[in-house]
């Protein structure tokens, strides 16, 4: 089963890209029990030596696809929500 892929109206799974792209709780929710992953929410400020490595790590990703894309809106959102650069 596939979760809808919309920022609109009631249970949308992302956020706009005004609001910082990615997905929202219920959209986690719902991807992960459609598939069994275990993903997590955004870690801006992490708190712990494990999110620290995700932070780095997801802000190391993205940073390429910025960098390799012409409009790559979505990931510079996502990138300002993690709080990468900082």
């Amino acid at each position: 089963m596939a979760i809808r892929k919309t920022t609109k109206g009631p249970g949308r799974h992302y956020l706009t890209t005004k609001e910082g792209a990615g997905m929202t709780e219920a959209g986690r929710k719902a991807y992960n029990a459609a598939t069994g992953s275990k993903l997590k929410a955004p870690a801006p400020n992490p708190k712990t030596k494990a999110d620290e490595g995700r932070k780095k790590s997801f802000c190391a990703r993205m940073g390429g696809v910025v960098a390799k894309s012409k409009n790559a809106e979505r990931a510079k959102a996502s990138m300002k929500r993690w709080n990468c650069g900082k």
